[in-house]
């Protein structure tokens, strides 16, 4: 690889490789519980109603007698736009920046996005407990129309992950309960910006990278319960990937061309760590409060480096995150044997930082208004309905990247742009119990 080839390789890689903006603080999905929803995920790690629980708290499949099975899905319809502040590119040989022009790249999202989950919970003795999860949660897809003004930053964003959690739960008395779990985790990445040529007569370049892994967490948690209230506690650890894939510049023109081609390319991402609190109070025979506070670790995720199989690096993108809080309050009522109403509201802070924010994460803090209801067909299936509104503040963006540093191509990109975005969410789920 040439010098010149190296340095336009790193310079054309503001590339994120973790990069959607999800439905909790950062690119996290907070949606694992579709009948959750209603009540704004409160109580989570305490109530243990639904095998849900093997998520928010393994402990809780001690209150699941037999076998449970909870399955359904997120329908999430997003609205999101930007608005051009002034976004500019600079010109090799001109004194001052240009418009760089283009449409304001639509609604990035899906018309519908769905995000299933299923959990399955077994009482094998009359203290151990086994389970398991599966669910998705982090990712998304982000897919700006061609040529609009801020696809020097991105054009297509596309993150999946698959989480596959086995757990075990142990009974230590009729109050203290305790479980864990092992995190098989898959992900893949695809992500995609224009490169600017040295004229901007000229068509853009563009610029791929794609990756997957499978790594490994784990998480821990304990309950207790006493009389009305029941409280659960519940960690979940650190992923640490290292994707393995291609890195792909196409498009570009003049001297640029021999930056043309692909190569091997690993990124080391850590997905953070998080420390939940729940609790359930009983406030009568019928109505149940909840409320549940979360902490996410979202600093260790501090920049995005991409490096050759061999260890070299290509780009170092930095990010600063933030730590985020959420908070959750909900509550729950019987209506009668079979029907039970529910509501919630909630608050997520978002981890980006204005400086660093980028169209791939237009994220904003968050306010969700939620409710829902549950019908028991029999003592063996009960189906959840929920809805929620969520509010996401507007934010500016204002981010400067650097192509070609080093040398006499060096071009500079600014975005500056407004996020604006809304999110209403429907979620339906079935639990069966034998």
């Amino acid at each position: 690889m040439s010098n010149f080839f190296a340095r336009a390789l790193a310079a054309a890689l503001p590339l994120t490789l973790l990069a959607a903006p999800a439905f909790a603080s950062g690119f996290a999905l907070r949606e694992a519980s579709p009948g959750g929803v209603g009540r704004a995920f409160a109580g989570e790690g305490a109530i243990a109603d639904s095998a849900a629980t093997v998520w928010y708290n393994p402990a809780g499949m001690t209150k699941l007698e037999g076998f449970t099975a909870t399955g359904g899905a997120h329908l999430l319809f997003v609205q999101s736009s930007q608005s051009d502040r002034g976004t500019t590119r600079s010109v090799p040989g001109l004194a001052t920046a240009i418009a760089t022009g283009g449409g304001d790249g639509g609604n990035p999202f899906h018309p519908v996005i769905i995000v299933p989950t299923l959990y399955a919970s077994m009482q094998l003795t009359d203290r151990l407990w086994a389970g398991m999860g599966v669910n998705t949660p982090f990712g998304l897809v982000v897919d700006y129309d061609d040529g609009w003004f801020g696809r020097y930053d991105s054009t297509r964003s596309v993150v999946k992950t698959y989480n596959v959690q086995p757990s075990l739960a142990w009974k230590l008395d009729d109050r203290f309960s305790i479980g864990g779990g092992v995190s098989i985790q898959y992900i893949e990445a695809d992500l995609n910006n224009a490169l600017p040529n040295l004229s901007p007569l000229l068509a853009d370049g563009s610029a791929r990278v794609k990756g997957d892994d499978i790594s490994f967490g784990w998480d821990i948690g304990g309950r207790f319960e006493s009389g009305p209230i029941a409280v659960g506690l519940h960690y979940r650890s650190q992923v640490k990937h290292k994707l393995k894939g291609s890195f792909t510049v196409s498009g570009l023109l003049g001297p640029l061309a021999g930056s043309n081609g692909e190569t091997d390319a690993r990124a080391p991402i850590t997905l953070p760590d998080s420390l939940a609190f729940s609790a359930a109070i009983r406030a009568s025979e019928r109505a149940r409060i909840l409320a549940s506070a979360e902490w996410t670790n979202w600093s260790v995720f501090d920049a995005i480096r991409i490096e050759t199989v061999d260890g070299v690096s290509i780009s170092s993108s930095p990010q600063h995150y933030r730590d985020s809080m959420s908070f959750h309050l909900g509550g729950e009522y019987d209506v009668s044997d079979r029907w039970t109403v529910r509501t919630g509201v909630a608050t997520d802070s978002t981890p980006t930082v204005d400086r660093y924010r980028t169209s791939r994460v237009p994220d904003g803090d968050r306010v969700w208004l939620t409710a829902g209801a549950s019908w028991k067909l029999n003592d063996n299936i009960e189906t959840r309905f929920s809805y929620a509104h969520v509010f996401v503040t507007t934010e500016a963006l204002d981010r400067e990247d650097d192509f070609y540093s080093g040398t006499p191509a060096a071009i500079t990109s600014t975005l500056r742009s407004e996020n604006r975005g809304s999110v209403n969410m429907v979620g339906a789920d079935v639990t069966v119990r034998f």
